[in-house]
């Protein structure tokens, strides 16, 4: 179901997606308990809408996408889902662990 928002392979033959820059993964602390996590650097050929909803539905939190003019395309979670963010992007091998 997820297949889809995989399009561009490595040009070697692997299977993992190339990557041109780093996927920044952060928590922003909000008031109190509250967190708010924050993915950047995702390839733009990603259909982050879809992403962003598969996020949602496996951690149980919402999220949103905001428009940067430096960064570009932020996916924004509630929570502090770093590990979760990172488990999920290298299983679905929309990134390389590196």
């Amino acid at each position: 179901a997820f297949e889809d928002a995989k399009q561009q392979k490595d040009p070697t033959g692997g299977s993992a997606p190339v990557a041109a820059n780093k996927v920044h993964i952060r928590v922003q602390q909000r008031n109190g308990r509250k967190s708010l996590t924050t993915v950047q650097g995702l390839d733009p050929s990603y259909d982050y809408k879809k992403v962003l909803k598969e996020f949602k539905k496996k951690f149980n939190c919402n999220g949103t996408i905001v428009q940067d003019d430096e960064l570009g395309e932020v996916i924004q979670i509630q929570g502090d889902q770093r590990r979760n963010v990172q488990q999920f992007l290298v299983e679905t091998e929309l990134v390389k662990k590196d």
